[in-house]
């Protein structure tokens, strides 16, 4: 039996999915009615998590937690009052439930955490790696991190196995934010400044995140890891927004507006983060993933643009 916590979330759902397409026995932990789930999933209602959450009923006679849940990075959250919530729930939270599921004898722990456990960006070619040693800054980040740290440390001093998953942006069917206005934006035909970025940035289509963490449910050389995770195909975001027209079947127009420019409005407007986002580079070393774990993307992004692209089209004609 797998528990599945943040099982209404935009992976989370698509994990559950997956997890009873392979024959696993799924408990998916909810917060909200209303989310229509595989018949095979058993149901657990849980309220805010906190560092007091009483998880015993979800963990008994189980064998792998998939921790999801989390609280989101937000750009505009930058004070020490958003690091104590973040802390919180991504920090203790987490700990409190991995602690529960050593006393419930649960086998493995895996910790969806986040690149910016690493860093906001990479640069002159460089990528990021599991081995990188960096305390982050950013709350989220560092919220993410301590949960690593004390993960990490709970594996060592138990028989409980933890696996952590540092992934990028995440995209597919369901993504919402500015990936979806993105979106939106080519499929309008809208013209767009950004026909001169030469940045390049790693991203991890929903599948193959979801295929990867499926793989590190029981493979043995993943016991007390950590991984990034990406598709292995680093784009510009020139590039990105030519492969979305691509996958919509439109014409797309980027006008060569110089980066500096851009930047210098971004940051009279009060957007540097999302400046950084669309102009900086982020690129991750992934091969760890393939190589000790024999893991290989099941889609290109290509691909998974596509498949955005065909539900797009379904939802507008319907």
């Amino acid at each position: 039996m797998i528990l599945v916590t943040g099982a209404t979330g935009f992976v989370g759902q698509e994990v559950v999915k997956n997890l009873i397409i392979t024959g696993h026995d799924v408990r998916a932990c909810a917060r909200q009615d209303g989310i229509v789930f595989h018949p095979n999933a058993h149901i657990f209602k849980v309220g805010n998590l906190s560092e007091n959450t009483d998880w015993h009923s979800a963990l008994q006679n189980l064998d792998v937690v998939i921790h999801l849940a989390a609280r989101v990075h937000v750009m505009t959250e930058h004070t020490s009052g958003s690091l104590t919530e973040f802390r919180k729930v991504n920090t203790a939270a987490t700990l409190n439930l991995a602690r529960q599921a050593i006393d419930a004898g649960v086998k493995r722990f895996v910790f969806i955490s986040s690149i910016k456990v690493n860093g906001e960006d990479t640069n002159n070619g460089l990528k990021f790696s599991p081995n990188d040693i960096h305390v982050p800054t950013d709350p989220y980040g560092l919220s993410k991190y301590e949960a690593e740290q004390g993960l990490l440390k709970l594996a060592e001093e138990t028989n409980m196995e933890v696996v952590i998953i540092r992934s990028p942006l995440v995209y597919g069917v369901g993504v919402r934010a500015n990936f979806l206005s993105m979106m939106q934006w080519v499929n309008k035909g809208i013209p767009l400044p950004f026909g001169s970025i030469h940045n390049k940035r790693s991203l991890v289509a929903l599948d193959n995140l979801v295929s990867f963490i499926i793989h590190c449910i029981e493979h043995p050389k993943a016991a007390n890891e950590v991984f990034l995770i990406s598709d292995g195909e680093d784009v510009s975001t020139t590039e990105l927004l030519q492969q979305v027209a691509k996958a919509f079947g439109k014409k797309i127009f980027l006008l060569p507006v110089p980066v500096g420019l851009m930047r210098f409005f971004a940051k009279l407007l009060g957007k540097e983060d999302v400046a950084n986002r669309l102009f900086g580079s982020l690129q991750v070393d992934s091969s760890k993933a393939r190589d000790l774990l024999d893991w290989k993307p099941v889609i290109t992004m290509d691909e998974q643009l596509k498949k955005i692209a065909d539900v797009f089209a379904r939802n507008k004609n319907t």
